[in-house]
């Protein structure tokens, strides 16, 4: 059960573009957005229900979705929530929570041969 512990698994849209940025020491990392949905009825309407989340990927990972992932497309992501926060210019603290990948599928109808 312990591999149970902070394991989170999503499928969604790619929401925006990845980002994708490369460090001297040759390490990649690429960030995105996921869009969710889930869909419910009230008072016979059906209401689609849409959450964000920020996706962070490195090494591997980073370069297949470099490679491979474009806004719209369709993926399943396997990961853990990390929390990190930050300091802007003007000095105000930021929070931030992103599910950091340990394994992306592409799903659709594109093939994939790496």
């Amino acid at each position: 059960m312990s591999n149970l512990r902070n394991q989170v698994q999503l499928i969604g849209n790619v929401g925006n573009a990845p980002e994708i940025k490369h460090f001297e020491s040759g390490k990649k990392v690429s960030s995105f957005s996921l869009a969710t949905n889930e869909y419910y009825h009230k008072e016979g309407e059906k209401i689609q229900q849409t959450d964000w989340h920020n996706v962070v990927a490195w090494g591997k990972q980073a370069q297949l979705i470099e490679k491979y992932v474009d806004k719209g497309k369709e993926v399943a992501i396997r990961g853990k929530l990390t929390s990190r926060s930050y300091e802007t210019q003007s000095g105000e603290k930021r929070y931030v929570t992103e599910i950091l990948v340990s394994e992306i599928l592409f799903l659709g109808n594109r093939e994939i041969t790496d």
